[in-house]
């Protein structure tokens, strides 16, 4: 079984996170990405949020499996040369600086072209062109700006940001897809493109459905959003607390011991097709022959007294029981897992969606596979590299002598 992507080279110019998620999916599917970081000091999230002193932090392991390490200065005349030369090599070019970074350092798209016409020159940014193309962003600001945040909350509070990395993680998923779209292209064309990201683009890409909602309110209330029908609606898709959005009432409630553990809870939605089911296992029969509870529209403007009355039950309950008895009788719920918990599920380690690696500094280590699974094409995660680890190795790939590596060492240009 070969590898997905294997003979594809990627000349990864990324840092920190939107652009190591894109080039590290890249690698597990079995590209060779070549890491190009600055000498002595490497990708800023080596010595970010470090839990062992001196050893490359988690943050940076996490986001930089599969890859090989090259140090390089491509502000020297000698790192220039040798840039050209990795852009002659390779494939893909990935890179999230800030806007016209390299246009500075003398490499436009212009320019890259000339070198390698096949090759193709892809880029994380904040905003595409607009009043903010030349704004810095990061992920909480991507969330805020593309409409995340201000769907997300309880209802009547402050926006909020959700833990998901919908900014970073969530963009450099997009531009994966856009750099093995624009190779396909260039199987059948012969050249290279441009594929360019805007993490508000990708975090709305990712609200889609609260766009929809927004031209929805212009032809009366949501009916779905728990503001109806006792509440009142502005004229923006509003928070919505827990409240699932899909037509169907879903909230999280608390299951035994939620006093003292903060993840004891669960969410459940009252589907109309399953809920003669969930309202007999609550104890709620009654429920069934009465006009005020027995269709979805009464249950409307009783929904929380619904989930107050779920709770009572769910309360008697740990979250995994609750979850037990409910799914025989097809009604969606989950439980609220913790990151302890999923840590620890033995099927996440068994399918490879979680995986432990061992790195020569830091010992063993979580990391979080390949969410996406082929089956003829393995994707293995190894380790992250060493800062510099592989320059030796990709220098003489690129076709310099053993002579003229030491001179770029004595130069300072890796």
């Amino acid at each position: 079984m070969s590898k997905a992507l294997e003979g594809v080279k990627i000349l990864d110019m990324t840092h920190v996170q939107s652009g190591p998620t894109c080039t590290q999916l890249l690698a597990w599917f079995g590209a060779d990405v070549i890491k190009v970081e600055r000498p002595g000091v490497g990708d800023a999230t080596r010595g970010q949020l470090q839990d062992i002193p001196n050893v490359d932090s988690l943050y940076f392991t996490m986001l930089n499996s599969n890859k090989r390490s090259l140090t390089l200065n491509t502000k020297s005349d000698e790192g220039k040369a040798i840039f050209t030369k990795l852009i002659e090599h390779c494939d893909v070019m990935v890179e999230n600086f800030a806007p016209g970074a390299l246009d500075r350092m003398g490499f436009t798209w212009e320019r890259i072209q000339e070198i390698n016409p096949r090759m193709i020159y892809a880029s994380v940014k904040g905003f595409g062109p607009g009043p903010y193309e030349d704004c810095k962003v990061y992920e909480n600001v991507a969330q805020c700006t593309g409409g995340a945040a201000s769907t997300t909350g309880e209802i009547d509070s402050v926006p909020l940001v959700t833990g998901a990395q919908i900014g970073d993680s969530g963009t450099g998923l997009h531009l994966a897809l856009g750099i093995v779209t624009a190779l396909f292209h260039r199987s059948h064309s012969g050249k290279g493109q441009r594929v360019t990201c805007a993490m508000q683009d990708g975090v709305l890409n990712l609200c889609r459905v609260k766009l929809r909602d927004q031209q929805r309110l212009e032809h009366g209330p949501l009916t779905e959003y728990p503001q109806y029908p006792n509440g009142t609606f502005g004229e923006a898709t509003p928070r919505a607390g827990n409240a699932s959005g899909g037509g169907q009432p879903g909230w999280i409630v608390k299951c035994k011991g939620w006093e003292t553990d903060p993840d004891a809870y669960i969410y459940v939605i009252t589907q109309a097709a399953a809920f003669d089911g969930l309202a007999k296992a609550i104890g709620h029969e009654d429920w069934l022959e009465d006009p005020d509870w027995n269709t979805p529209k009464a249950r409307l403007p009783r929904l929380e007294e619904m989930f107050d009355e779920i709770e009572k039950w769910t309360k008697t309950k740990t979250k995994f029981e609750v979850m037990d008895i409910l799914n025989p009788l097809n009604v969606p719920c989950g439980p609220i897992l913790s990151m302890k918990e999923l840590a620890e599920e033995p099927s996440l380690r068994e399918t490879g969606t979680i995986v432990e690696v061992d790195h020569p500094e830091r010992g063993k280590y979580l990391t979080v596979g390949n969410p996406v699974k082929l089956s003829d094409s393995p994707a293995d995660v190894d380790r992250s590299p060493l800062l510099g680890e592989h320059t030796d190795e990709i220098l003489k790939e690129i076709g310099l002598s053993v002579a003229e590596i030491e001179s770029s060492k004595s130069a300072g240009a890796v």
